[in-house]
This record gives C-alpha cells, sequence and structure tokens, in this order.
C-alpha cells in the first residue's frame, strides 16, 4: 500500500506496509511509479511507515512467481525495473529518507531517487545472494554508478549488512541526519524550474558533447525566464553603491 500526500512543495509518498516491514508488491511499484510521474511538486520523497525503510520486494509475490515459471520470472524483473526508470527518469527531483532496514528491492528502490538520505538507524544489504538471488529491478547497474565497482561487487557479493556512517562513505547516501525530511524541504525551498532542469540534467545519458549541449540549452532557457528579476536586483545593487 501507498499513502500520497501533497505537503506544500513536497510530495510525501509513505510505503504504507509496517506489517511487512513495507515489501513491495507489483500494485505498490506502479504506485510508486504513477505518483511520482503526476506529482504537482517540483519534489517528491519517499520514505517507510513504522521501523522499516523497505524490506524489498514481496516474498509472497516473489514465490509465486518462482512457481510460475521462467516467463513469469522475467516480466516480474522487468515490471519492477519500469518503475524504478519511471522515478529515476521523472522530472521530480525524489528524495528517499531511508529510516531503519533497506534491504534488496528497497536499495534498488533508493538507488533510482535522485537524493538519498539516511538516519542513524538506517541498514542496507543485499542479501539475495545468501538466497540464490539477486536483485533484479536494475539494481546491478545503478549500485556500481552510485559506489563504485568494488563496494557494490562487496555488498552483492556478501549480502552484509551495513550501518548508515558506511553507507555515507561508501556513497550510497549523501547525508546522515535526523530527520530526512528536512533534505526534501531544503530542496523544495529552491526555485521549481531550476530544480526540473537540474534533475533532467543529472540523468542526461548522452556523451560529453550532448550532456554539455543539453546543459547550455537548460541555461538559456532559466537565464530568458529570470531576466527581468536579475535586471532588478542589478538595479538594486547599483543604487546601493551610490
Amino acid at each position: 500500500m501507498l499513502r500520497v500526500e501533497d505537503d506544500g512543495d513536497v510530495r510525501v509518498m509513505t510505503l504504507d506496509r509496517p506489517a511487512a516491514r513495507n515489501a513491495l508488491t507489483p500494485a505498490t511499484l506502479d504506485a510508486l511509479a504513477d505518483a511520482v510521474t503526476d506529482a504537482p511538486t517540483p519534489v517528491a520523497y519517499v520514505r517507510g511507515a513504522g521501523d522499516a525503510f523497505c524490506a524489498g520486494a514481496d516474498l509472497g509475490t516473489v514465490a509465486e512467481t518462482a512457481a510460475a515459471g521462467a516467463a513469469a520470472a522475467e516480466a516480474f524483473a522487468e515490471r519492477g525495473q519500469r518503475a524504478m526508470r519511471t522515478i529515476e527518469d521523472s522530472d521530480v527531483a525524489v528524495v528517499a529518507g531511508v529510516d531503519g532496514a533497506a534491504r534488496g528491492g528497497g536499495v534498488e528502490l533508493a538507488l533510482a531517487c535522485d537524493v538519498r538520505v539516511a538516519t542513524p538507524d538506517a541498514t542496507f544489504a543485499e542479501p539475495g545472494v545468501t538466497f540464490g538471488l539477486f536483485g533484479a529491478w536494475g539494481g546491478t547497474v545503478r549500485l556500481p554508478e552510485a559506489v563504485g565497482a568494488s563496494h557494490a561487487a562487496d555488498l552483492s557479493l556478501s549480502g552484509r549488512v551495513v550501518d548508515a556512517e558506511t553507507a555515507r562513505e561508501m556513497g550510497l547516501v549523501s547525508r546522515v541526519v535526523a530527520e530526512p525530511r528536512t533534505v526534501a524541504d531544503e530542496l523544495a525551498a529552491n526555485d521549481s524550474g531550476a530544480l526540473r532542469a537540474l534533475t533532467r540534467l543529472g540523468r542526461h545519458r548522452g556523451s560529453r558533447t550532448e550532456r554539455e549541449a543539453a546543459e547550455a540549452s537548460a541555461f538559456a532557457s532559466l537565464l530568458a525566464g529570470q531576466a527581468e528579476a536579475l535586471s532588478r536586483h542589478r538595479n538594486d545593487e547599483d543604487g546601493a553603491e551610490e
């Protein structure tokens, strides 16, 4: 289940299955993708209810998928990949606030977000290898991008649990804070147009030349919209000097 609330300039998305440690069903994956796509706010914030961020894929669904055969398993992986790509490719700046356990698909969800922050109580692991699986919602691609090949191999091949400070040192999260929501509010206090432009540019996967061209185009569009305000600011500064 996913609860969605628009609170000022932040869309708050709460994974709300605390008894199941917020494990993700296919329906919840789709709901997350829809909530980000439809967000009227420049920032979205995803969190977990209860004492966990997200335990990963719902094990009941995984068992049913296994019984249904290889085609069903591949479709299950692709459905999760689509949801994560939708989150990653949206124009909304998405913040993952990890409090408590993030496991498997929960780590993959966090990796699809633009900014990942954790509380001191957060822990992270990719435990699939310990029972003969691995995360297949884009995690094998995004984890090395986030933490580097060596750390990614360590986490995925060992299944070990790391705490919040170790996750920060690896680059899995950018900050360890008491209340992750404050980071979403911090982002939302900035100009929404610049936020959306920076979010798009940060996800650009073209060549260096293509990325620089996109940067120049986005800057030009923003600057044109700010011309009047910049002119007023300059006039104010000139008046102060006189």
